[in-house]
């Protein structure tokens, strides 16, 4: 019935094919008289999502999750994953040849000690890693009494004889009816930044930062609109921005050349040695920038400055018209999603759908606001204990039969010219158990309490994060990812500096958008998540001794009322369901097409008493 455009459901590739990579690999490292090598989840820029070209650790590892490192030695090998992937690794690779380790607590570092040996080589690919990153290798085979080697060549890449060329999707305008202000706007400010730093030049190592700054957007890789690229801003004369031409149309180079001068990505390495040999300092990105520019800035006499991003600050505090561009893409994507779920409801109780049915299905509603450049990522649609692995990705080996009494966890996202979305909703199929309704329920007290926050102007995700969880904690449960993350302007769905977590320290600042999600899985039962986006704005309130901040709800979707145990909600929390539920009816229903899904829409939205 719905037929797919921007997802496949291909299991990757296991068994022998893998078994032989690690071999060869091995056989690789060997002729180099390296001991080890370490293969990130990453790209040049530390990528979310990378080109087919780079995915290196799932080609040789199997494991295809969004972020992950390996370590590759003689005899042992090790996947290191963070909380969120912990099920999906183990399901992915061969346990025989691969251990399964934390990405984070301890991290791989820890590992490399207790198995390198005195002597060892352990080689790496500079342009993967950050010199944080590096740093932290060379500390750990230091403590072994091993060297920390940078390889020139990728031992990954000399075995892949089938690797995918690097891609050339076409670059296009942003135009200033969707980014609010013009490029020389912006690098004013950013100029300014560049003087509070005190250095010569800016190196843009983040093809998000150089998107926003420029004001184009590309389709170099899945799901986010993103112009592979890099960028050098000096604090005087004009911006550099190194792109591969061929992505170049007459009309997209007219525009970058009206601010900037246009080099191949191959022009960034001489340009960078010529401004290193005069002395200067350049600023570079710690979270993006390769260890290899800062060895290159250093080994031609210049002094790489490490630091973050300014230009990331700058992107996530959205102008007036990209919230208002924000704002109308929830809208449209409310009345595809209000159509999904009502579809759900009709059909799923059938015991006909699949998980695959319901992600075509959800593209498909998407597809027909006229609207959708892409999906923001993969959908994760979770029924039963699918439901429990945080970043599920339905493939047609796992494609599971959606039943009666199964919990149905859908968490996906639209790229929309003015504006991302992400959202997630649980769904009961049948009758919920009193477990999943006091889970549930947990969790939505936690999106709430996010939700209805007021905090003063400088608090940080961090302040925030056990906002989400204190119910959770009320029963001795919790959950394994952030509360919550930044939202690009149709850019990354996952955008930084700004989230909601334990590690979140950035202050939150009127204009960002922030996802809010908490949840709660029980291994090989269900998963539950809650998730809308939130505009921090400014509020009143009366005596206030500094400026204020709340959140605005963007997302408009229903929160199924059969999952929540009403006893356990307190009177305020109640009001906030139900403006909440008003409000979705409001903006939603004047766009439904069909008196069914209307009737749908009115029946989720009921006041609940």
């Amino acid at each position: 019935m719905f037929e797919a455009h921007f997802q496949t459901f291909e299991e990757p590739e296991g068994g022998v094919a893998l078994t032989a990579r690690l071999s060869a690999l091995r056989e690789e490292l060997a002729r180099r008289k390296l001991t080890g090598f370490v293969v990130p989840r990453a790209d040049q820029q530390q990528n979310e999502y990378v080109a087919a070209s780079e995915e290196r650790l799932a080609w040789l590892t199997g494991f295809t999750g969004s972020a992950g490192l390996a370590i590759v030695l003689s005899k042992q090998a090790a996947l290191f994953v963070d909380g969120r992937y912990t099920l999906q690794a183990a399901k992915q690779v061969d346990a025989k040849a691969w251990q399964v380790e934390p990405l984070v607590e301890p991290p791989p570092e820890h590992w490399l000690t207790r198995h390198l040996s005195a002597g060892d080589r352990l080689g790496f690919d500079p342009w993967l890693h950050t010199s944080a990153a590096a740093e932290r290798l060379a500390a750990a085979c230091t403590k072994a009494g091993a060297e920390l080697v940078a390889v020139d060549r990728n031992p990954v890449d000399a075995i892949w004889s089938e690797r995918p060329a690097p891609p050339l999707g076409p670059v296009s305008i942003h135009g200033a009816q969707f980014s609010g202000e013009i490029e020389a706007e912006k690098l004013k400010r950013i100029r300014l930044e560049i003087n509070k730093l005190g250095v010569d030049a800016l190196v843009l190592s983040d093809s998000h930062a150089v998107a926003w700054a420029f004001n184009i957007r590309g389709a170099d890789v899945s799901h986010t609109p993103l112009p592979l690229s890099y960028a050098l801003v000096p604090k005087d004369g004009r911006p550099l921005v190194f792109i591969d031409h061929r992505k170049l149309s007459n009309a997209t180079r007219d525009h970058l050349e009206q601010s900037a001068d246009v080099e191949e990505p191959a022009a960034l390495a001489p340009k960078l040695t010529e401004l290193a040999k005069r002395g200067a300092s350049i600023a570079l990105d710690s979270a993006t920038a390769a260890d290899a520019l800062s060895r290159l800035i250093a080994g031609a006499g210049g002094k790489p400055v490490r630091g973050n991003d300014p230009v990331s600050l700058l992107k996530a505090v959205k102008n007036i018209t990209e919230i208002e561009g924000t704002r109308s893409a929830h809208q449209r994507d409310a009345v595809a999603l209000a159509r999904f779920l009502a579809w759900i409801d009709r059909e799923a109780p059938t015991g006909h759908l699949t998980e695959i049915d319901t992600v075509e299905a959800l593209e498909t509603f998407r597809r027909q606001t006229g609207a959708l450049k892409d999906v923001s990522f993969p959908t994760i649609a979770g029924t039963g204990p699918n439901g429990a692995i945080v970043h599920y990705r339905v493939t047609r080996k796992s494609n599971r039969r959606i039943a009666p009494g199964d919990l149905l966890l859908i968490d996906s996202g639209a790229q929309y010219q003015d504006g991302t979305t992400d959202v997630t909703r649980t769904i009961a199929i049948g009758t919920p158990s009193d477990e999943m309704r006091d889970r549930f329920t947990r969790v939505l007290r936690g999106h709430i309490a996010i939700a209805r926050a007021i905090f003063p102007d400088g608090t940080t995700g961090a302040q925030l994060d056990s906002f989400a969880r204190q119910y959770l904690w009320q029963a001795g449960i919790d959950f394994e990812h952030g509360t919550g993350h930044g939202v690009g302007s149709y850019l990354s769905v996952h955008e930084g500096p700004a989230r909601i977590s334990k590690l979140g320290t950035t202050p939150l600042k009127r204009g960002m958008i922030l996802s809010n999600e908490p949840g709660y899985y029980k291994t090989d039962a269900y998963g539950i998540r809650i998730e809308n986006l939130e505009l921090v704005i400014g509020t009143d309130i009366a005596g206030a001794e500094k400026p204020v901040n709340a959140f605005e709800t963007l997302t408009l979707a229903p929160i199924d009322r059969r999952l929540i145990e009403v006893s356990l909600l307190s009177q305020d929390e109640l009001a906030w369901l139900n403006d909440y539920h008003a409000r979705v009816a409001r903006v939603v229903r004047p766009h439904l097409d069909d008196n069914a899904t209307k009737l749908w829409l009115d029946e989720a939205t009921a006041v609940l008493k």
